[in-house]
């Protein structure tokens, strides 16, 4: 068991001391061929459309409608109604009465009032706009694929960007035991 561990341990050692002779260095190497790699992508491009519609509005549709007519004609009916009666029952009587007819006075002054205001409406012309995509396909540039030698041997590697006339090349040596 013992015996066992000491190789173990020997070997371990001797990788080790193996990867501290390693020795790395650069160079350079001559770029025979650097072609650019394309993809096919879908791009969506947002765009505004806007078209212009003839739409109906009432020019009074935005002033307050008062109740004023109402409330100030149930009064005065309440009051007439009240002043005709004698005693005080047929004053209730009367008020309430005169009250009701008062509030339908107001109500026909009120619809007359819109009913001369229906010819107020009139055409106007609004840009309505929407976003939508438009679709389209593009190639874009993803990478380059060089080819270059190094030591007479041809290889090849994927590049982000095109490395003109010299690639860098990383070598290492080490020496096996």
């Amino acid at each position: 068991m013992k015996m066992k561990l000491m190789t173990t341990l020997a070997v371990v050692l001797g990788l080790l001391s193996a990867k501290s002779w390693a020795e790395t260095r650069y160079e350079t190497a001559q770029v025979v061929e650097s072609r650019p790699l394309y993809q096919v992508v879908e791009v969506s491009t947002p765009q505004q459309q806007c078209r212009e519609e003839e739409v109906l509005v009432d020019r009074y549709s935005d002033r307050p409608r008062s109740g004023t007519p109402v409330l100030v004609s149930t009064i005065i009916g309440g009051a007439i109604g009240n002043a005709v009666g004698h005693n005080k029952s047929n004053q209730r009587v009367g008020a309430v009465i005169g009250a009701m007819l008062g509030h339908s006075i107001g109500r026909d002054i009120i619809r007359r009032n819109d009913q001369s205001t229906v010819g107020a409406q009139e055409y106007q012309t609004v840009q309505r706009c929407k976003t939508v995509y438009q679709r389209h396909e593009e190639e874009r540039l993803v990478a380059y694929q060089v080819t270059y030698l190094y030591n007479g041997e041809e290889f090849s590697v994927r590049s982000d960007s095109d490395p003109g006339d010299e690639i860098r090349v990383r070598v290492s040596v080490q020496p096996v035991l």
